[in-house]
Formats: C-alpha cells, structure tokens, sequence
C-alpha cells in the first residue's frame, strides 16, 4: 500500500490504519471514534488527512475546452478561480470516476480524482487530449488537508489566511511559511476548506492546523463516510461506479445536457430519454 505523508503523525495518535483505494489511511482514532469525530466536526471543527486524492494538471492552449469536452458538468459556467463537481464517464454512461475540476485559467486546470481511479482518469484524459495540451500526474506532489465544521474558517484565518470566498472557489496563501492552495470544498455538509501543500511541506502544515483545534478533533476517513453519506452525497464505488450511472446514482444535477458533447453522452441521454 501507498502511504500520506503525514503517515507517522497518524500512528502516532493511535490511529486505526486501514486500505483505503491501495493507501494505508486513518479510520478513526483513540478518544470517541467515528461518532465524537462525526459531532465534532458538525458542531465544532474536525481535520482529516485526504492526501490519497489524485491530482492531475492539465496545461496548453485550450486545456478548458478540452476537458469540457470530455467530463459531463459546464467548466463555462465557474469562473476562473472556481471548482465544479463533474464526472468522467465511459461509452455506456458508467462512471469511470467523480472529480472536482479547478479552474485556474482557459490554459491552466487542475484536477482532483478519487485515489484508487487516479491512474485511469490521467490514461483516459492522455488518450484523448489533442496536440499541445500537457497533462501531469502530479499524485504525490500535493498533500489535502480537509479542514471541516463550522470554526474552520476562524481556524484557519488565525493562520494567516484570507477566506473571503464562495463556496467551490479557491486561492493561494501560506500557512507557517509553505505555499498552499485554498479551496472551499469538502465532503462533510458543514462549512469547510481543503487545504493543499506539497507533499515534503505537508506536516509542518497540518502541525500549525492541528496547534488550533481547540475542542475539534484529528478526524479519520470513516466519519468521512458518514458525513458524506448523512448528506447524500455518493461516493465513487458505492453510488457510483463504472456500472451505474450519474443518472441511477443520484448525481445527475452534475451532468450538463445543453452541451454539446462529454464521454458517454450518447448512453446518458439515452438512459435519460427512457
């Protein structure tokens, strides 16, 4: 299995390690569980580690037009600076994977897949970009840190940070002198940031976060489930998978049917129609 960077910082709270997309990550950990993380975290404020999502950078002339062309949501209807919800379907309108698509620039997207789909989402995207768009797996390049409840903007704005944002925009700080990227997104319902350093500066980060937890809590991902499941959101493998669709698997508000074309098309409006 693959490992955080953040990895003996787990193990040494205690943490209960399991698979997790082939990564050895944090479940829960000594002191409450999932359920004190779970209340934690929809009350007060509650850090998890999610460095096993994929990153992908997709750069060139066109790189938005491109990617619009292939995921299923409208990158023409964020503006740059902003995250969108999308999906990467396959010819019979499976999902290959759900991912949130950062818009730095027309030239400039960033990608975050799940961990264990990360790979196939770069081949996928390799096959079909056009001359001149450069696409990276830049999976062990970034670190995310969810930051999650509603303190989590008092906590992280004690860092230094400006937050003066919409929910699924981004920016750029620093915490403790390391560069991070800013995002209001997240997978717990509440009031939240994922926070994205580099993945050699990724504990001195989480270490300044975690100094401010106060009465919050070092969440692990089984909370994550339950947050995300007490609010309806799917997760890829459970909801959602190559074999069931946007459309059956509750996530078909994410799928742009005025455009004119995105992988699987074909299949969705098809399935759609019936």
């Amino acid at each position: 299995m693959k490992h955080s960077p953040l990895d003996e910082k787990h193990k040494s709270l205690g943490a209960k390690m399991a698979d997790f997309g082939g990564w050895e990550m944090p479940i829960e950990y000594p002191g409450g569980g999932v359920l004190a993380e779970h209340d934690a975290v929809r009350n007060k404020v509650g850090i998890f580690d999610v460095s096993h999502l994929g990153k992908i950078s997709v750069k060139g002339s066109g790189a938005k037009d491109f990617i619009n062309s292939v995921l299923t949501n409208d990158l023409n209807k964020i503006a740059n600076g902003e995250a969108q919800y999308n999906l990467l379907c396959n010819d019979k309108g499976g999902v290959i994977d759900d991912i949130i698509a950062y818009r730095n620039s027309d030239d400039d997207i960033f990608l975050v897949p799940n961990a264990a789909n990360c790979a196939k989402v770069f081949e996928v995207l390799k096959s079909q970009a056009p001359a001149g768009i450069e696409l990276v797996n830049l999976h062990e390049e970034y670190a995310v840190i969810a930051v999650q409840g509603p303190q989590s903007k008092s906590l992280l704005e004690s860092l230094g940070l400006k937050l003066d944002m919409d929910y699924m925009a981004f920016s750029h700080g620093t915490i403790s002198g390391k560069e991070v990227i800013v995002c209001r997104t997240g997978y717990s319902g509440e009031h939240g940031y994922e926070v994205l350093p580099k993945w050699n500066e990724a504990s001195v980060v989480w270490d300044a976060i975690a100094a401010k937890l106060g009465e919050g809590l070092v969440c692990g991902l089984g909370s994550r489930d339950t947050l995300r499941t007490e609010m309806g959101y799917p997760l890829h493998g459970n909801e959602l998978s190559e074999s069931i669709s946007a459309n059956v698997g509750g996530a078909a508000w994410a799928i742009a049917y005025d455009k004119t074309k995105f992988n699987g098309d074909t299949a969705l409006r098809a399935e759609k129609e019936a």
